[in-house]
């Protein structure tokens, strides 16, 4: 079964097809936020999406946790998906549906220990996939991924085994673990941002043995 591939902080144009080029399935634009690497501001975003194949998944990554802040951050963005890198209320997810109607919604779990597993299956029930990434949005300055840092893929499996929507795993992925990181996981697909470059930019050759031991 092939693994679905998320290429994260893309930042230019010319990252975008080259993460396409390589096989990615998924691109990530990653949004002005508290501490992560790879953000750009929206204007870039809606820039790059209106430049490639509008059938690309196109993933906003949002930190913003207001529905309405939430709907009007996508509108400006102009991306098919939107990660949603914080906790938003259960409850407002109605609100993002009503309001962004055929735009996916991926719902972040920062997985720390067991209570992630039911935090999973509880946003399960609302979001379209999950995606388990290393972080800790409960410290004084949030961490909302793009730490660079594996986390437990025991946990990361048990949330796939009890999770009925599609999972992506990130965290600290490359080239050199991402065939026992898929191995354990077993996940829908994987997010990579990372792991496939050099000095913060996007690296062919680290794409190509990403992609290579991706197919082992």
């Amino acid at each position: 079964m092939k693994t679905n591939v998320k290429i994260c902080c893309i930042s230019t144009e010319e990252e975008a097809k080259i993460a396409l080029e390589f096989g990615a399935d998924v691109l990530g634009l990653v949004a002005k936020m508290p501490s992560r690497p790879g953000t750009i501001d929206d204007d870039l975003i809606a820039h790059i999406v209106q430049k490639i194949p509008s059938e690309t998944l196109t993933f906003l990554l949002t930190p913003k946790t207001n529905p309405y802040e939430i709907i009007e951050h996508q509108r400006r963005a102009g991306t098919n998906c939107i990660q949603l890198v914080d906790m938003v209320k259960v409850e407002d997810y109605k609100i993002l549906r009503d309001n962004l109607m055929n735009i996916k919604l991926i719902q972040v779990i920062h997985v720390i220990d067991e209570h992630s597993i039911e935090e999973a299956k509880h946003y399960a029930e609302v979001a379209d996939m999950i995606l388990l990434d290393s972080g800790n949005p409960n410290l004084l300055v949030k961490e909302l991924g793009g730490t660079g840092r594996v986390h437990n893929w025991e946990l990361s499996r048990k949330i796939v085994e009890n999770t009925s929507k599609p999972v992506f795993l990130a965290g600290g992925l490359k080239p050199e673990n991402i065939r026992e990181a898929i191995n354990i996981v077993k996940p829908y697909g994987v997010d990579i941002c990372s792991g496939v470059r050099t000095d913060g930019k996007l690296d062919a050759e680290r794409l190509e043995r990403f992609f290579k031991a991706l197919e082992s």
